[in-house]
């Protein structure tokens, strides 16, 4: 992956999955969210995630997003592999 590409993914881990949060110490992380506060982060990343995705569901098959639905979204039924293979429509 181009350098560009990891430190991005890495910053996206950190910032919202919490990957390597404990890599920083406690000064560390309230230098950083000192000068970039998170008040409601967690939830307005998820409305933003149910709100990109909820008008094309079909997108979520196979990935992280169907569970962003599947909370958010009443009567979203996530795709699943097994049903999809058993379903297809080649003979054995």
């Amino acid at each position: 992956m181009e350098p560009e590409v990891a430190l991005v993914t890495a910053g996206v881990e950190y910032d919202v999955l919490g990957l390597g949060y404990y890599d920083l110490t406690d000064e560390q992380r309230a230098e950083v969210t000192a000068l970039h506060p998170r008040p409601g982060f967690k939830q307005a990343i998820l409305r933003a995630f149910t709100e990109g995705i909820a008008p094309k569901p079909e997108t979520t098959f196979g990935n992280v997003k169907a569970d962003v639905l599947e909370r958010y979204v009443p009567g979203f039924r996530r795709g699943n592999f097994v049903d999809t293979i058993l379903d297809s429509p080649w003979p054995e």
